[in-house]
């Protein structure tokens, strides 16, 4: 059992670790680079008729996440409420009378401790989250492709003094950006596909038809394809992996419920989310993209909490 000295002595040992992280020239530079990253995709989103909403923090509906994390839990006003891992389920409400929103939104992710070794997890983080009504996957997938190559272009063009720090040259990425069906990536590369995917392509890269194995519940079978979810990730080159999650959202009342099921969930679990369903809701499609990984590849740099002034490293209890 820790004693009160041992505490305090962490207190300011982590107090000494913030202040000579900050003073790191490179972490400096990245974090300016990360407000350049936050304006630009929301001019970008602002300019395609895009709504902002403020973010949700706590709530007693969010994100059930197909890997575990620690789930703390608020106990308040006669109910529970739990710190937002995502928004998913208020995108899917809002965007039924708004039609196109997005959100700069804070997300809280009690990774396990093993997490940390991939220099890609952070448990606390903010992704840029977008859903739009009435748009299938693949107009999604336009939209974020032009999302990324405008957001690319314009810090290669108006901050080009924080790319040379870093010693970085971007390419000027096309679009379509290539695609490749999860059942083929695990193929042509065996289970843990990913990485070896992310350091062969020379551009983003789309992974789609995510089995529902590997996914929640709320995202959208093809009606022929049983299992098979009508979902995109983007890949980044150079092995930085995830830069995008997104896919079409179950909205049929029956299919919801039946993939609840499917999950070994139950009813209670998202009563809130089976009530609105009850009312009708129509089909939308959305995604997110981490912004602390944006920087980090627009950066180059090798670890997540590089880019960020106070990195919240999964297993680590962090100022």
């Amino acid at each position: 059992m820790e004693t009160v000295n041992q505490k305090e002595e962490y207190v300011v040992s982590e107090i000494e670790s913030s202040i000579k992280h900050l003073s790191d020239e490179r972490v400096k530079h990245a974090i300016v680079a990360q407000g350049y990253v936050r304006e630009y995709v929301m001019d970008f989103l602002r300019s395609r008729g895009y709504i902002e909403i403020p973010p949700i923090i706590i709530s007693p509906l969010t994100d059930p996440l197909n890997h575990p994390v620690y789930d703390p839990r608020i106990h308040a006003y006669g109910g529970d409420m739990w710190i937002t891992k995502s928004m998913i389920f208020h995108k899917q409400i809002a965007v039924q009378e708004l039609k196109k929103i997005f959100i700069m939104s804070p997300n809280i992710r009690l990774e396990q401790e093993e997490r940390s070794a991939t220099g890609r997890h952070l448990y606390e983080f903010s992704q840029i989250d977008v859903e739009a009504l009435d748009k299938s996957r693949e107009e999604m997938m336009d939209l974020a492709e032009d999302l990324i190559i405008y957001t690319i272009d314009r810090i290669k063009k108006e901050h080009p003094e924080e790319l040379k720090y870093f010693h970085r040259e971007l390419p000027d990425y096309k679009k379509p950006f290539d695609k490749i069906t999860y059942a083929d990536a695990e193929k042509k590369y065996g289970r843990d596909f990913e990485k070896k995917l992310s350091l062969e392509a020379k551009s983003p890269v789309w992974l789609i038809d995510i089995p529902l194995r590997e996914r929640e519940f709320y995202d959208r079978e093809y009606p022929d394809k049983p299992g098979i979810l009508r979902d995109m990730d983007l890949i980044y080159p150079e092995g930085y992996q995830e830069a995008s999650s997104g896919g079409e959202r179950e909205f049929e009342l029956s299919k919801i419920l039946e993939r609840i099921h499917k999950k070994d969930q139950t009813e209670e679990q998202f009563k809130w989310f089976i009530e609105l369903a009850k009312h009708g809701i129509k089909l939308s499609t959305g995604f997110g993209i981490g912004i602390e990984r944006f920087t980090r590849f627009i950066c180059g740099v090798e670890r997540i909490e590089d880019v960020s002034p106070f990195p919240k490293i999964p297993g680590k209890i962090s100022l």
